[in-house]
């Protein structure tokens, strides 16, 4: 099971949803000066507990908000008032809180891998610290009150990022989505409600948070996680010994071929010849490391991230040929 659960969970989410008691929701806020006041507030109380950084949305530069977004440390929605929003973001880079999001903060802790409890824990601890500081929104039945009625109750958004190419290649996934759904779970894109499942990446969450339990929601993902992983896992045997094994193999190799071989590479092939890549890594194809390198490739070679190891904003061009060297370089010194 553990086997499984690595070569399959590559992160673990844990996203909690709170409210100042003395202010409308971020979408009500009369002016600029009340959201200026939430942002400030969040953030001395926050600084109480570790060294963050404080990002104002209207006072960075597009590409810089957008290397947020890549590096899943806000989300889009979080761009779209700039005047209204910012972000608090520790030295690890692995908890954010968005201020004046959907709800006045968003708390999120993300972790590599299978390690939910983990990420609970650190965030569930900082949320008790900033509650000392904060007064949030909190009815004695309904509990913590929230902009969107299904974030009620708990707050609490507990998700792992699951990389499923035999399931989904079985056509396996619709059915997932439609078993997840009965149990008050959802089935989302690599990027949340609304986006693809890019490179075979899919986010699997708890959908109900009122009348339920943090250790009941933590439970319920963990369950259906644990199940997914294992008819993965026996997915993954069928395409090693199935009618396909010797085009599944070939398909794996050839993207390992592109990938250290060729002089451009733009975001939709990378994403797809990487995807072939770690399923040949899964099926024993090639020996490396593990996934998560390739999982950290696939995150580095964004279009923002680019700009960033270059050092200046490239043309589309430019960012092909830096990705198409750069990856090349990379695959070829960790995975054989």
């Amino acid at each position: 099971m553990t086997e499984n659960l690595e070569n399959t969970v590559v992160s673990s989410r844990i996203r909690l949803a709170r409210n100042l008691n003395s202010y409308p929701f971020p979408a009500r806020l009369k002016n600029d000066k009340q959201a200026k006041e939430i942002i400030r507030a969040v953030s001395s109380a926050i600084n109480k507990i570790d060294e963050f950084r404080l990002y104002y949305m209207d006072g960075i530069a597009e590409e810089e908000a957008l290397n947020l977004v890549e590096n899943h440390l806000v989300s889009p929605l979080l761009l779209k008032r700039p005047h209204y929003s910012a972000v608090v973001i520790n030295e690890k880079q692995n908890i954010s809180i968005m201020i004046n999001e959907e709800d006045h903060l968003r708390e999120q802790c993300i972790e590599k891998g299978y390690s939910l409890r983990s990420a609970y824990a650190t965030m569930s601890q900082k949320d008790n610290i900033i509650a000392r500081s904060l007064q949030f929104a909190y009815d004695e039945q309904l509990g913590y009150l929230t902009a969107c009625p299904t974030n009620l109750g708990t707050g609490l958004r507990a998700s792992v990022m699951l990389f499923l190419p035999a399931l989904t290649m079985a056509n396996y996934i619709p059915r997932i989505i439609s078993s997840a759904n009965r149990l008050g779970l959802t089935v989302r894109g690599m990027y949340g409600e609304g986006s693809q499942a890019e490179g075979y990446m899919y986010q699997l969450s708890n959908e109900v948070t009122l009348g339920v339990t943090e250790e009941e929601i933590l439970s319920q993902v963990e369950q259906v996680v644990g199940r997914v992983a294992q008819m993965e896992a026996a997915e993954r045997e069928k395409l090693l010994t199935g009618a396909d094994a010797v085009r599944i193999k070939d398909r794996c190799m050839r993207s390992y071929g592109i990938l250290t071989n060729c002089v451009m590479l733009d975001s939709a092939e990378f994403e797809k010849l990487c995807a072939n890549l770690k399923l040949g890594i899964c099926l024993g194809y090639f020996s490396s490391d593990g996934i998560s390198r390739v999982d950290e490739l696939m995150i580095k070679m964004k279009p923002s991230n680019i700009n960033h190891l270059a050092g200046r904003k490239l043309t589309a061009d430019e960012r092909d040929s830096f990705r198409a060297e750069y990856v090349s370089a990379h695959i070829r010194k960790s995975i054989k």
